[in-house]
């Protein structure tokens, strides 16, 4: 249950850090890394550290000291940002993309994994959906589609 908490915290600070609007929708393809979440106690020092290690530039995250989106050749891949509480091994969360949410999301349950509460969901901005799912070793995963999910149907009246 605690990982499910810490995934859906991070799947949350996704899209209420306010990551920057103007990010494009990743679209790396199916199967493939789309983007993914580093957590650090000490954000000045982690930033130098995989500046220099990997020649990764940041930029600031919109409305908050806490977070930067990490660039790599010019092209928005990751956010790092300050840890809520301890830093656990399930603080950082891969995105990885799917095509269809809705039956990834489906076909994760098939397979003995779970969704986390409250995913999907889609991001601000109609820059696709997201999830937070656990596999059945209870390691937590994200999924990314470009697509933002349908509307919810309205109910009757």
């Amino acid at each position: 249950m605690r990982i499910a908490i810490l995934a859906m915290t991070l799947a949350l600070t996704v899209v209420t850090g306010q990551l920057r609007a103007a990010t494009p929708k990743p679209d790396v393809g199916p199967g493939r890394i789309a983007w993914f979440d580093i957590t650090t106690k000490n954000l000045p020092q982690s930033k130098e550290f995989y500046g220099k290690l990997f020649d990764w530039q940041f930029t600031p995250v919109k409305g908050t000291d806490l977070a930067a989106e990490i660039v790599a050749g010019g092209t928005p891949m990751g956010t790092i940002r300050v840890a809520e509480g301890k830093i656990s091994p399930f603080n950082g969360v891969v995105y990885v993309q799917v095509t269809d949410m809705e039956a990834s999301c489906k076909k994760v349950t098939q397979l003995g994994g779970t969704v986390v509460t409250g995913c999907p969901f889609n991001l601000s901005d109609e820059r696709g959906a997201i999830a937070v799912i656990v596999d059945p070793a209870g390691h937590p995963i994200g999924l990314y589609s470009k697509t933002p999910l349908p509307p919810a149907p309205s109910p009757p009246k």
